[in-house]
């Protein structure tokens, strides 16, 4: 059951992560096992993204991890790729993916025209943060795992940084506490 309205294609700039109940969107050294074993999605979670993504950006540590990346949805979407970079002349070569050095507000103009007036997915913790802080993120999409991590890589980490409200979307009150229960697994 959800109580998220689904995902509209109408030209957002997407903050989207599957993270932990702990802050973390990765693992040490960006390890995705953790989202491999028996956490189950919302039936048609995939579907919706795919139908709703015109493009994505993403950033080069990410893309050094993982250079099949341009493999979104297990290969169900298909669509332009940018990888912001300081140092694109050393980054290997994908088809669908470019390179780009530039501001991350020109990265954003650059991925929005490409998107064709559907969203551009952010799937990069700093390249997000970034953009918060710039006022260009329209919305913060996450999906919250059951599982702890305790060590990673955090959605957001700005270390001295003043406070980001948030309003959620689709419910009464946009500035409530969202309450999530839970009780470990048996191991």
């Amino acid at each position: 059951m959800s109580d998220i309205e689904p995902q509209t294609a109408n030209g957002k700039v997407l903050w989207h992560f599957t993270m932990s109940l702990d802050g973390f969107v990765a693992g040490p050294d960006h390890d995705m096992e953790w989202m491999m074993t028996g956490i189950s999605m919302r039936p048609g979670l995939t579907e919706e993204y795919v139908g709703t993504t015109g493009a994505v950006l993403g950033g080069r540590r990410g893309w050094d991890h993982f250079p099949d990346a341009g493999n979104v949805y297990g290969g169900a979407w298909t669509g332009p790729v940018f990888v912001l970079t300081h140092h694109p002349e050393d980054a290997k070569p994908a088809d669908g993916v470019t390179f780009l050095n530039c501001d991350v507000a020109e990265a954003v103009r650059i991925a929005l025209a490409a998107a064709g007036g559907k969203n551009v997915e952010v799937l990069s913790p700093d390249i997000g943060r970034q953009l918060l802080e710039r006022g260009l993120i329209d919305e913060i999409d996450l999906h919250i795992a059951p599982v702890l991590l305790g060590d990673g890589i955090r959605l957001y980490e700005h270390l001295g940084g003043r406070p980001i409200y948030l309003h959620r979307v689709g419910v009464g009150d946009p500035t409530a506490e969202l309450d999530v229960r839970y009780r470990p697994a048996a191991g």
